[in-house]
This record gives C-alpha cells, structure tokens and sequence, in this order.
C-alpha cells in the first residue's frame, strides 16, 4: 500500500530515500479507526487542481508559479557559474537571473565590503562576476614541482585591473583605483623554488589611482621603485574676492617597492589631466612619460639616484616630441621597455622611438635613419591595417591588428619571433598559424601568446629560449609557437614572465567585449591560397628533416617538434603527441630482451 499523506491535505508529501540504494522507508503506522478499518481519507482538492481541472489539466507544480522574490532568494544561493548557466537555459530564467537583486545579493556574498555609492558600483552583474573570476595565478620555472598556483587574494579589491611583479612583493589595482601591496609574498623554499607565502600581509597602498608603472626591463631585481598616477584634493586658495574652491589635480608618488614608502610626489596644475604613466632609459636619466586624456604625451627627466634625498625642486614638463611635431594625431596608447617607445594611436598607426643604435639594428636590420643627435624623432611602420595592442621586449615587439593577425619584427637569433626559422625581421612578418589572440608578450629573448580554443578554452603558446623552463615543456626551445605545458585559468586575460615565474592574470568584464573584425572576403582568399602554399613548402621540409633523423628516436622527437609547429587546434596536438607516446613505449618494448 502506498503511504498516504497525514498533515495538511493540500500537499503532497514524497518519500525519497536519501542514500539513493535500498528500500523505501516505511511510512509510520497510523492509529485511527478509519486506517484500521481500511477507509481511504478523501483529501480536499486545492485551488490549484481546482484551477486546473476546470481547464482540464493534471495538477502539476512549476518554478514559475513561484513568487519572484522567492525565486529571486534562491537563485542568488547559486554560485556564479551556476546562475549564468542558468540564464543560457530558457528565455524565462535568462530574465530572471539578470535580475539587479540577485546580483546585489551575491555580490555582497563575494565582497560585504563593497560600497554602493559613487562610481564603485554601475551594475550588480558586472561587479559579482569581476569579484568571482579574479586571480593572479603562477607557475614557477625552478624547483622539482611545477604546479599552477594562486595568489592570496585581498578581501577588498574589487575586480583585478593591473598587475606588477618585483623582486619581493607583489602590486594588484582594481577596477576602484584602490592599490594593494601584497607583503612578503614571494619566498624560497627549501627546495630551491619560488613559492607563495600564504600568510602574507596586504595593505593599501594608496586610493585613486589611474595608473602605475616601475622599471620596464624584465628582470624584476630593477624595480625599486614604483611610480602611481594618482588623483588627490588639493587644499583650497583663498582670495580676498571669492572663496576657496577644492580641485582635484592629478600627481605622481614615487614608493619604495622594498617597504612601500613615499619618497616622493609631483603634483601637476589642475587643467592636466593623465590616463597613462610609464618609463624609459637607464637609472640615473629616467624619462618619465605621461599621456594626456587628449592624447598627448608628455615627459620629464628624474634621476632615481636622488629620490630618497629629502628635498624640493621643480621639474619641467615638456611636451615629446611627436605631439609637437605631429600635433594633428591622437596617442591611444604607450608602451616602452629600456631603450625603445611605442606610441599606438586613435586610427591604429604605430609610431617608434628607439634610443641605442644596437637595438635600432636589430628593430629594421640596418642604421640608415638612426639619428644618435635626435634620439625622439618618431618613426611610422609600414602597415596596412589597424593595430589594436602590442607588446614590446628589448630588441623584439608583435604586433596585433583589428583582424586578429599577429605580426612580429625584430632579432630572431633564439627564434622568438615564432616564424619557424632564426632569421631577423627587419619589418613586420605576419604569424600565420595563430589568430585572435587574448594578450601577447615579448621578453627578453621568447614570447608568449594567449590564446582561446572554440570551446572557450585557454592556451599559452610560446617561442623562442627555453633555458631555465622559461617555455614548459620545451627546455630546448622551439622556432615556431607551440603549446606550452601550463594548465591555463578560464577567465585569464593578461599574461607575463619574470625569470622566476610565469604569472596569469584573471578577470571577466561583462563590458569588454572582441574588437577584432571579420577579414574581407578579397583578403581572405588571396590569405588562404597563400597559406596553402606554405603549408605545402612546410610539409616538404618537416619531411626532409624526418629523413635526416638517424634512429628511431630521433624521429619521433622531430616529429613532435613537427606537431608543435603545425596549426592544429590543441586537442588534436594532445591527440598526436600521446599517440607517439603509445608508438614509443611499445617500440622501446619490443626492443628489451627477454
């Protein structure tokens, strides 16, 4: 006999047996006359099967009979993954999970202390899933294990924007202008690796930041200092015919990155507003650059040696030389390492400045326009599309365009370009078997690309030097691009190297979205039938190298250098390499003697 439900009339109770195995549990035995005489209790209809069996309809319960606010209650009970699978199901919950409360309720689940007034929160939505997605992630190149690690991440932040590693301490600002200085949070361990501390302490550094920049050589040992681009209330200036009004002006604090002391600040008028700080040149002649919300660029001159002296002096801020000679165009973005500068404008066109002959040499192969007298002359690339970003190491750069093509210039002697050979670039050379990449990097002597498969997965592809594990998986290094051994978070969107370690950055902007554009059709074809002949040629000489092999083993480590090379998605690279793997190991087998 089925069990019957005793208590309210207008539910229905199921027993279902938690452990998911066995019997059902019996229901309790029910001491009234009518059970014992075998009387069925006729229940009560309620107004919902009264509703439904006029219409002629069987009584069933949905969740949108529910009440919106109890929906709404625990909808925000759901991790953030979870409420945006559940959008992407139908029509109604993809309203309803876009619902402001149930983002503000998660949100304040994420970060209690996030405050609402002001610009710190535009939307619910946007800030819960910043706050669930950030991370600052790790892998170190040294040491036995080399295991992807995560950051300590400070309470307070709201999202994760930048990021800048030195020697011992780490710098995060967030999408607030709040800068936090992670404490300690590098150490040895005793295995001769770099490792988190997961005690370190954090503090905030300062509020209101725009920006931040330190020493642009890759090498961290140089960054002793850290310039903030900052927005501070300066006091009131009282005058005998109008009372003191309060400004904001933008300035610059320098910090001691060792203790994250000011030593040093720079206050500029109010009508100047920046959005960018950066540095080029050696210690003792450092060129401070900043750019302007107009897009211009301006510097000025400050020797680190001095800034730890307690004194005051005046500066001067001088317009660079390609806003006064080139008044017309608009800077978008700098970027700069050295001995070099990159200027990147509003239409695209990339604007250099290199300040040593070597590294102008290795740039364009050849001195005939390096001017030692005038050092900031800028000079245009030859391109014929938009560049959207780029990155800059010391004698190498890629370049990204509007339609996802990388493009690299510069020496290639350890094969950093990624073109498949060592020969040096003296104009940009497009990477043919990677497109639409996340971030792109360039360092001293490899480079590295992020990238996103179909499946919205994440890939580091990396070229050049392996020495010391700078490329995992590929100690000898690698000519071409190839997949690099580095297990990647989902939302990672900025990537860079250190001699130490490899660092991934972490947050998801629902407001970001893809700026590249599809390749016009006349393009595309003359593209592809290029690409073909060159898959063509490259087939011919992975073969001609796979003759030149002497043994067996020779081969098949020629031949998985070959897949790296090739433009394969990375499951079918991981299917190739296991497969030569399973050819190996039994190869090796039937060779060991009985």
């Amino acid at each position: 006999m089925r069990p019957k439900n005793i208590g309210n009339p207008d539910t229905e109770v199921r027993m279902v047996n938690r452990s998911g195995r066995g019997r059902m549990p019996r229901p309790p035995r029910v001491q009234n006359s009518e059970a014992a005489q075998g009387v069925k209790r006729k229940r009560s209809p309620s107004h919902v099967e009264i509703l439904a069996a006029k219409k002629g309809k069987t009584s069933s319960t949905s969740m949108q009979s529910f009440p919106p606010e109890l929906l709404e209650h625990i909808i925000s009970f759901l991790s953030v993954r979870d409420v945006v699978a559940l959008g992407e199901s139908c029509r109604y919950f993809h309203d309803v999970s876009n619902s402001e409360g149930i983002w503000r309720r998660i949100c304040k689940r994420l970060s209690p202390r996030l405050k609402e007034e002001g610009n710190y929160v535009r939307s619910w939505r946007r800030a819960a899933i910043l706050n669930a997605t950030k991370g600052l992630y790790f892998q170190t190149f040294g040491g036995r294990r080399r295991i992807l690690s995560k950051t300590v991440a400070p309470h307070l932040s709201h999202g994760y924007r930048r990021f800048l590693a030195t020697k011992d301490h780490v710098f995060i600002m967030d999408y607030t202008g709040t800068l936090f200085f992670l404490k300690n949070a590098l150490v040895s361990s005793t295995l001769g690796q770099i490792q988190w501390k997961r005690a370190c302490r954090y503090v905030v550094l300062c509020r209101h930041a725009k920006d931040f920049a330190s020493d642009p050589r890759n090498d961290t040992i140089y960054r002793k200092y850290l310039y903030v681009l900052a927005t501070r209330e300066q006091a009131p200036i009282l005058t005998r015919d109008s009372h003191g009004v309060q400004q904001a002006c933008d300035c610059v604090e320098v910090y001691l990155q060792s203790s994250g002391q000011r030593v040093f600040k720079m206050t500029f008028h109010s009508s100047m507003k920046f959005k960018q700080i950066l540095l080029v040149g050696q210690e003792t002649e450092r060129s401070l650059l900043l750019l302007t919300e107009e897009g211009k660029v301006y510097s000025l001159i400050v020797n680190e040696t001095q800034l730890d002296q307690p004194r005051s002096y005046t500066v001067q801020l001088s317009l660079r030389k390609i806003s006064k000679c080139l008044s017309h165009i608009v800077v978008n973005r700098i970027y700069s390492n050295q001995s070099s500068v990159i200027y990147i404008t509003d239409l695209g066109v990339v604007y250099f400045e290199v300040h040593a002959a070597g590294v102008y040499r290795d740039l364009f192969g050849t001195l005939h326009a390096f001017d030692p007298l005038d050092l900031q002359m800028p000079l245009a690339l030859s391109l014929t599309s938009k560049i959207i970003f780029c990155s800059l190491g010391y004698n190498h750069l890629g370049l990204v365009d509007e339609y996802g093509r990388i493009f690299m210039q510069g020496n290639n002697r350890y094969g950093q370009l990624g073109t498949g050979d060592k020969i040096d670039r003296g104009e940009p050379t497009q990477v043919r078997y990677l497109k639409r990449p996340i971030d792109i990097w360039c360092g001293l002597n490899h480079s590295l690309v992020l990238t996103q498969g179909a499946d919205f997965s994440k890939e580091v592809h990396g070229s050049g030097c392996g020495a010391g594990g700078r490329l995992p998986g590929w100690l000898k290094g690698s000519a071409s691009f190839v997949k690099l051994h580095v297990k990647v978070p989902l939302c990672t969107k900025q990537l860079c190297s250190t001699r130490e370690c490899l660092y991934m950055f972490s947050s998801y902007d629902v407001e970001e979205s893809s700026s590249y554009r599809d390749l016009p059709a006349g393009k595309a074809r003359c593209q592809g039938t290029d690409l073909e002949a060159e898959a063509a040629r490259a087939c011919e000489e992975y073969l001609s190298q796979l003759h030149k092999c002497a043994n067996l083993e020779e081969q098949m480590a020629k031949m998985r250098e070959i897949v790296g090379h090739m433009s394969l998605f990375g499951f079918q690279k991981d299917f190739f390499w296991e497969a030569l793997s399973m050819m190996q190991r039994q190869a090796q087998h039937k060779q060991v003697p009985n």
